[in-house]
């Protein structure tokens, strides 16, 4: 699903703006997959799927595939709708520099809810 984050991202005009003060890479891990997301002034660069070796980035989220696949229903379920539920639960991990992830939470929580549109678009629960 993360592939297609840039073209959602930087199609939402608010959400590109909302993240204007945010540019550098910060990883998410599905275990076992994972992805470096690259932002430059609130617009997805590119989203790169690892493995890595060394990778750089400076903050991650890192969750099991079953967490994320409930984060991303069209309507997940309570304690699967938000990231901070999810750490709450114990079901996410933030890593690294954590001032620019919780400067710009609105605007990760909104990069990482994303890819509902497409579940919802392709009929998923």
């Amino acid at each position: 699903m993360l592939e297609q984050l840039a073209g959602l991202v930087n199609g939402d005009a608010a959400l590109v703006r909302r993240g204007r003060h945010l540019s550098g890479a910060f990883l998410v891990e599905a275990r076992p997959r994972s992805w470096l997301v690259h932002v430059l002034r609130g617009r997805i660069e590119k989203v790169e799927e690892g493995p890595f070796v060394m990778p750089s980035w400076r903050f991650a989220l890192r969750a099991d595939e079953v967490s994320w696949r409930r984060f991303w229903q069209p309507r997940p379920a309570p304690g699967d709708h938000d990231l901070l539920a999810l750490v709450r639960r114990g079901l996410l991990k933030f890593e690294g520099d954590l001032q620019p992830l919780m400067a710009n939470l609105l605007y990760i929580k909104g990069v990482l809810e994303a890819p509902r549109a497409l579940t919802r678009r392709e009929g998923a629960v």
